[in-house]
């Protein structure tokens, strides 16, 4: 299933086109999918997945320019793959906060389980993955 967040473009996100630019884009992201993976971990007393995330990879690709326009802008984010010591999320950025809008951007992160004692990756426990399934499955 898919987990649908909105954020809010700020003024300051644009770029001199009056486009949002690629690094707020990057962090828009990032404020999508906050809710779920932080928040809902922690709603799920999972107390580690919340205290260290790190982005393993990132591509962005543009398909038009979002103009910030005050209106939030719907987010839908889909958990593609599983692993033991990593996961990938897939986004598709609206130009609007209809699921009708054209979408803007697509995007694909992927995020593995950060140790910050250890300041190491480590993997997934079995409640952490099961709450990814879960929490997609139930979006």
């Amino acid at each position: 299933m898919t987990y649908v967040s909105h954020v809010r473009p700020r003024w300051t996100d644009m770029d001199v086109y009056g486009h949002i630019n690629h690094a707020k884009m990057v962090t828009l992201l990032e404020e999508a999918r906050i809710p779920l993976l932080f928040e809902g971990a922690v709603e799920a007393g999972l107390d580690q997945l919340p205290k260290g995330i790190v982005v393993v990879k990132l591509e962005v690709a543009y398909k038009a320019p979002i103009v910030v326009s005050g209106q939030q802008l719907r987010v839908d984010i889909d958990l593609t793959e599983l692993r033991a010591a990593s996961f990938t999320l897939a986004y598709r950025v609206h130009t609007g906060p209809a699921g009708t809008d054209p979408v803007a951007v697509t995007a694909e992160t992927v995020l593995a389980p950060y140790d910050t004692v250890a300041l190491r990756p480590r993997r997934l426990s079995p409640p952490e993955s099961e709450f990814l399934k879960q929490g997609f499955a139930d979006a």
